[in-house]
């Protein structure tokens, strides 16, 4: 029997939570005997996957100019039509409707699954409903990755083809990764992502953290990731009279060790779209505190069970939410007891056979 052939199309295999969803998939496809294909169009590669990579990134020059797209859009038709993939899955952000209408209509031959990452839906769908449906409405599925995002996309462009499949997460990754020793030897809180734009709001986590009781308790507050704004969150902490508490990190590439340490996460965003880092923290084993934002944090949590859901965009109750994470001693340890098993559901064995059951594609193959 001929294997499958699945191509997987995104921006690069690092950094984003769209691109760290199509790594850990591809590992599972390539243990069940699928022929995978990366096909990435941005030279930066970190996750650890499975399969054969188109590296169009190679292709870009400095320039970036309209000759350089064509021959970027050239190049992916002629490795489509070269490889006859039985399936083809999006995970690229979408916003450029033009060229994306190309893409979709005339570029992808194959049976198409496009993904959606964010509850900000024009990142991957024109805001113009008669765009979108000539666009999606004839593809294969629309995969959403919360039941909220299915509801709002089915609300706004009444696409019919659309299901809601989560992100997965490779627990025994998460766990084995975790288990490795750091040299912090302090009590901390964490929170965790890139703050070249605002979506994640550290200013705001900064703030609540300043106002808390933690600070007192001399609990710190650790930030992993990197960007362009560290200097104007720093300047937030020195205002706040916390920076000699606040500790900025840097990237890691094995993030999972210092959350495991970290009395628990904090998720301070504006919106999301399936948090993997809220995933992977409760695979982790530490509870987490989250803004209860679209989508994925009411997915995720079970308020008082394995975290706190806080009113959305509610800096006051964010606080106030870390202070009783600290003073209720027995509600903290039950939603940390109960952290990794509230994720059992997400995990890459189960998400996996949602994807083969979608593709009819045998789960024994």
């Amino acid at each position: 029997m001929n294997k499958k052939k699945i191509a997987l199309v995104g921006y690069r295999l690092n950094r984003g939570g769209a691109e760290r969803v199509a790594a850990i998939l591809s590992v599972f496809f390539h243990k069940k005997g699928l022929d995978v294909h990366h096909i990435i169009v941005i030279d930066d590669i970190a996750y650890p996957y499975s399969g054969t990579v188109a590296n169009l990134g190679k292709l870009k020059n400095k320039s970036n100019g309209v000759f350089n797209k064509i021959k970027r859009l050239v190049a992916l038709r002629k490795y489509l039509n070269e490889h006859n993939f039985d399936f083809i899955i999006d995970f690229r952000f979408r916003i450029k409707p033009i060229q994306e209408l190309l893409v979709a209509r005339f570029v992808y031959k194959a049976k198409t699954i496009f993904t959606v990452h964010s509850a900000k839906l024009d990142s991957y769908m024109p805001d113009q409903t008669f765009l979108t449906k000539w666009m999606y409405a004839n593809s294969f599925k629309v995969v959403s990755i919360t039941q909220d995002m299915q509801r709002m996309i089915e609300k706004k462009h009444g696409l019919e083809n659309v299901i809601t499949i989560y992100n997965p997460i490779n627990i025994q990754e998460v766990k084995e990764k975790a288990s490795t020793e750091i040299s912090l030897d302090f009590e901390y809180i964490i929170g965790v992502g890139q703050y070249d734009t605002d979506v994640k709001q550290f200013d705001k986590l900064i703030y609540a953290y300043s106002k808390s009781i933690l600070p007192n308790k001399n609990i710190a507050l650790v930030i992993l990731g990197e960007g362009s704004k560290k200097e104007a969150l720093i300047n937030i902490a020195q205002q706040n009279g916390v920076a000699n508490l606040v500790h900025f990190l840097g990237f890691k590439n094995n993030p999972y060790k210092y959350i495991k340490r970290a009395k628990f996460f904090v998720l301070s965003s504006s919106h999301e779209g399936m948090p993997m880092v809220m995933l992977e923290a409760l695979a982790c084993g530490t509870p987490a505190v989250s803004f209860n934002c679209k989508t994925g944090p009411n997915e995720i949590i079970i308020d008082k069970e394995n975290g706190l859901l806080v009113e959305d965009q509610n800096i006051d109750s964010l606080t106030n939410s870390m202070n009783l994470f600290i003073s209720d001693n027995e509600l903290y340890k039950r939603c940390k007891s109960q952290a990794l098993s509230s994720v059992e559901r997400f995990s890459l064995e189960r998400i996996g056979k949602q994807w083969l059951e979608l593709m009819n594609i045998d789960k024994t193959c």
